[in-house]
């Protein structure tokens, strides 16, 4: 049941993604049927393993009830017979005195023998020390061992019921050579404790063997004492009168939680070398715990048939290593020195971890805590971010590189770089895609998809977001330019102001479309793949299936992008040149002074000098976009000129003739274009020339007709155009413009693909 939430704004990214909706239904039915399944198994055995233990909790209050209603039965019975027996007060009375008796006499002789037992016992201590790898006296050891702490804390027990304190301390100094038997006894059980993996893979099973009885007779001494120590808890009136069944241990001495922290301390001490392994080469981490998962074989194999069953040795070593395992690779989560690369090897060790644990029979469910409690998507998400943020970095450094070398333009020279085709281009293009491999390349080591993806997501979102700021970036500077104060005419004169940077402004938007092209610019034949295509063939070897059909819109959106910037740079190229070099000259078309003038010749010149100029260093696939834009920004701006102020066309000045030598000029250079079809398909745009020399000069009455005709061979013809158009004859009268507008409320217009009537307002 642990699956990634599904985030539908992942699914439905695509219009074309609604048809969808029918099959992730009934997906999304099938899932929630298999979790509510689950869900009711979960429950079901919930419930019956409560009822069980409620059932288990019932029996044990009858059985507690039973035992406490027999020992006062018992206790009854023994005071009645008291009264059955005759002369038994002094029966007892005797009795008493020889159990005391044999107290004493049994404690003075083991007082006697104590220091020569104590003697032996450290006798073989130091034999054993000699030959730790057998300690053949272990067993005598802890028996005789055992047998003099009994005497010890039955001697103390007695001395402290008396009336002198004094005897106490005498009693204390006649047992201290006791405790540094027992200390010294500890230190080889620790010893067996931190050698037993060692132990069963020399075969030396009978020292296991010999250690697990000693740790099992300790357990049942201190579950002796605590149930002991319970009872008088509970019952101090009833057990006050079985004193005699409490010879033996009065404390818990621990053997059995000596030997877990002997475990514990087995792994630990070998997570301090693998810990420094690690450290020092990330990629060894699966090396570097090797151990682990062999000394849990070990455990397996070799210890389990040596050590009691009700232990579950195998599971509880498992779960002392397992929260050893947590608690080393949460350190090194949180632990600040870690570097991205140990975090990426952290993060793909739990799935490698549990497979290992399930070879050795140990389900994930049976160990808690998780071992990294959960966080591979934090980590993912975290890793993920810092190679974003090295990723914004670099873009963010590049860009303001960009930003200096665009505003430094005017240095001597230029500062734009050209190809081995001699197009202009900027400097930091190339580095900007080699960082961006570089990056992928750091994704796809953590062998993760999902880091991957969300970088390359990433990539794409900065990628647009860098096509949008440099068109800001050109067009707050190309606006310096476009104020109505500053140009120069149509043969280069000043227009009072100098233009510093326009030249240089110019030459950076032919780089900036040249850069884009560069990006989607594949030469299969040449087997010359453009940036963006080696980009995703780098990362498509990487990704999901899933994620890649998703890009593929990712990287068609990148594409039209790169096309829409190259030609919004000719575009602003020919805007500009219109406003600079044509601002003085475009106000005078269709008023008296365009009679007299050459400006469209001039004009003209200035169209085939810049095309002239550039065709060298801008890239091929734009020199005939760049030259249509510049007939169409040519043919716009004419058109548009019926609104220039003073703008008059009478019957009497010729008008026809005037126009006529205007449309010979511009057709006379589209005829001399090196690419006749780029000359033919300008000449054919400019062809609208004709309908509106028709709006010019047809009569009043036929002035309908050919707005109709106009408008339905261009649909987006403006109304508002033609009122300028009408209103610049010298013959307008009101009922012209509203015959128009009648005509065309009544006609039905096919909307079509945009025709260059769009672009005249």
């Amino acid at each position: 049941m642990d699956v990634p939430p599904v985030v539908l704004s992942e699914l439905l990214r695509h219009p074309d993604d609604l048809d969808k909706i029918g099959a992730l239904k009934s997906e999304f039915a099938r899932k929630k049927a298999a979790v509510d399944s689950q869900l009711r198994g979960g429950l079901r055995e919930q419930l019956e393993t409560t009822q069980s233990g409620m059932t288990g909790l019932s029996d044990g209050q009858k059985i507690v009830q039973q035992i406490k209603e027999e020992m006062i039965k018992i206790d009854k019975i023994c005071s009645e017979s008291q009264n059955m027996i005759t002369d038994f007060a002094t029966i007892n009375l005797v009795s008493q005195a020889h159990r005391n008796f044999g107290a004493v006499e049994t404690m003075r002789r083991n007082l006697e023998t104590f220091n020569d037992r104590l003697n032996s016992i450290q006798n073989m201590l130091r034999d054993d020390e000699q030959d730790a790898e057998n300690m053949p006296n272990l067993l005598a050891i802890h028996y005789e061992l055992t047998q003099l702490r009994n005497i010890r804390d039955d001697a103390m027990e007695q001395i402290q019921r008396g009336d002198d304190p004094s005897l106490q301390s005498t009693l204390e100094d006649y047992f201290e050579r006791l405790d540094d038997a027992i200390k010294w006894f500890d230190e080889h059980i620790d010893l067996i404790g931190l050698s037993l993996i060692n132990l069963v893979s020399v075969d030396n099973a009978s020292l296991v063997v010999r250690f697990a009885l000693v740790i099992e007779a300790e357990e049942k001494s201190d579950q002796r004492v605590l149930a002991l120590q319970e009872a008088l808890k509970d019952h101090k009136e009833i057990a006050t009168r079985f004193q005699s069944i409490t010879d033996g241990a009065k404390t818990v001495r621990g053997y059995k939680d000596r030997f877990l922290k002997a475990i514990k301390k087995i792994g630990e001490n070998q997570l301090v070398q693998s810990r420094r392994e690690f450290m020092d080469d990330p990629s060894q981490l699966e090396k570097c715990l090797r151990w682990f998962f062999n000394d849990l074989n070990a455990v397996r194999i070799g210890i389990v048939p040596l050590m009691p069953k009700k232990w579950k040795i195998a599971r509880t070593w498992a779960a002392i290593s397992h929260g050893l395992m947590h608690d080393f690779l949460v350190e090194l989560i949180d632990n600040p020195e870690t570097s991205s690369a140990h975090t990426l090897a952290i993060i793909s060790w739990p799935e490698k971890y549990y497979r290992k644990m399930a070879k050795l029979g140990l389900k994930q469910e049976e160990l808690a805590p998780h071992v990294i409690d959960g966080r591979e998507t934090e980590l993912v998400r975290d890793f993920r971010a810092l190679i974003i943020k090295f990723l914004d970095e670099w873009i963010d450094r590049i860009f303001k590189q960009d930003q200096r070398d665009f505003a430094d333009r005017n240095v001597e020279g230029g500062n734009l770089d050209q190809d081995e085709y001699g197009y202009f281009r900027t400097k930091n293009l190339v580095d900007l895609w080699r960082m961006l491999r570089e990056q992928v390349d750091a994704a796809a080591n953590s062998e993760r998809a999902d880091v991957v993806e969300g970088v390359i997501d990433a990539m794409f979102q900065r990628l647009r977001t860098r096509q949008q700021v440099w068109q800001k970036m050109l067009e707050d500077e190309a606006a310096r330019y476009e104020a109505p104060l500053v140009g120069k005419d149509a043969s280069g004169g000043g227009g009072g102001i100098e233009l510093d940077g326009f030249q240089a402004l110019q030459d950076w938007l032919v780089a900036t479309a040249n850069d884009q092209i560069a990006c989607i610019d594949d030469n299969e034949d040449e087997g010359r793949f453009a940036y963006l295509s080696d980009f995703r063939k780098k990362f498509a070897a990487i990704v999901t299936p899933q994620y890649l059909d998703r890009a593929e819109g990712d990287v068609a959106a990148l594409r039209d992008g790169y096309v829409d910037l190259s030609t919004w740079c000719m575009q602003k190229f020919a805007h500009l040149v219109f406003m600079v070099d044509f601002r003085t000259v475009m106000p005078d078309f269709f008023t008296p002074r365009w009679y007299g003038s050459t400006a469209m010749a001039r004009m003209v010149a200035t169209l085939e000098e810049y095309v002239g100029d550039y065709r060298q260093v801008v890239h091929h696939s734009l020199v005939d976009i760049f030259t249509e834009i510049l007939a169409e920004e040519l043919l716009v701006r004419y058109l548009s000129s019926v609104r220039n102020k003073g703008a008059r066309f009478r019957r009497a000045d010729q008008f026809q003739d005037k126009l006529f030598d205007d449309l010979k000029t511009a057709f006379e250079f589209f005829s001399s274009l090196p690419n006749p079809e780029v000359g033919t398909a300008i000449k054919e745009t400019w062809r609208v020339t004709e309908p509106f020399l028709g709006l010019l000069t047809a009569e009043k009455e036929a002035i309908p007709d050919v707005f109709e005709q106009f408008k339905a061979a261009y649909w987006d013809l403006q109304i508002s155009w033609v009122e300028a158009v009408l209103r610049s004859r010298d013959d307008f009268e009101r009922s012209m413009l509203n015959a128009v507008k009648a005509r065309a409320a009544q006609m039905d217009v096919v909307r079509g693909p945009e025709t260059i009537m769009s672009k005249v307002k």
